[in-house]
């Protein structure tokens, strides 16, 4: 079974590949470049061998590209899985296509995902327009790089993963994301009626938190469960990664908790309908 050092690891040598093809160049130029051997190229970008951080930063500077420089560390520093804080100035320095990755090969390694989210729709459920809204406002709001078609196109691939046999998704959504709109009325309409096709669908559960539940406990943030290995919770200036079994305990309780209070089903399809219908016609 892969592990999650080795999913991160794929994860980086995958974006030193993809930064070595944009620059035009096959790994034994590259390698020419920086005075290695080209089989230290390949193991690099093929998750076979860590980097250390100079030859992050050589790699950078041998692409003419010292803006992915940091990035580059960010991502290497995600290799320490027992460093809980992952600040997003580090993770996102070099654009949004880089945390992308991560993402995909976190979903890959996974058999059963649970995730929460409190005021927008999950990124495995986004349409492309919706998630290109989502990622010019994140670049914007973090001041990196406008690496949004990259990152769309990699968050699209993510979501094959649904189409897995071997794969179940259990996603909860507050009424209210249903409501928030970071997009134009177009643009949600659609991820609406997205939505409201895949409730029912096999191994993909939906349920909606509606407004005026009774619950066991409120939903204070998103977060998201991987088997019963790791929690993922994203706050404004970093993310948490939580493996220990204490931490996954209690986030499976607030999940239990939480779904006891969400609809299903016909009851879900009508608040989604009711949502899709507040926008007015299309």
């Amino acid at each position: 079974m892969t592990t999650d050092f080795q999913t991160a690891r794929e994860a980086l040598g995958a974006r030193l590949r993809e930064l070595r093809t944009e620059a035009g160049l096959k790994g034994k130029d590259l390698a020419t470049r920086l005075g290695w051997q080209p089989s230290k190229v390949s193991r690099m970008q093929n998750g076979k061998q860590t980097p250390s951080r100079s030859d992050l930063s050589a790699w950078a500077y041998a692409l003419d590209r010292p803006d992915v420089e940091q990035e580059l560390h960010g991502l290497l520093a995600g290799l320490d899985l027992k460093q809980r804080y992952r600040s997003w100035r580090r993770q996102l320095a070099g654009g949004l296509q880089g945390r992308q990755e991560i993402a995909v090969r976190l979903t890959e390694s996974t058999r059963r995902i649970r995730a929460l989210e409190v005021s927008r729709i999950p990124g495995l459920l986004q349409t492309p327009e919706y998630a290109h809204v989502v990622f010019d406002s994140v670049a914007g709001f973090r001041r990196i790089p406008g690496t949004t078609d990259a990152a769309v196109a990699k968050r699209m691939r993510r979501q094959k993963a649904l189409y897995d046999l071997d794969k179940t998704f259990q996603f909860l959504l507050c009424e209210a994301a249903l409501y928030h709109r970071p997009c134009p009325v177009e643009v949600m309409a659609q991820q609406l009626d997205r939505l409201f096709n895949l409730v029912g669908q096999q191994r993909i559960e939906v349920g909606i938190i509606p407004f005026g539940a009774q619950l066991r406990r409120t939903a204070p943030h998103a977060f998201w469960i991987y088997d019963r290995r790791l929690v993922i919770v994203e706050t404004i200036s970093e993310e948490l990664w939580l493996t220990g079994d204490d931490d996954v305990d209690v986030y499976e309780r607030a999940w239990q908790w939480l779904e006891e209070s969400a609809v299903y089903g016909a009851q879900a399809r009508r608040l989604i309908g009711r949502a899709r219908s507040a926008l007015g016609p299309s």
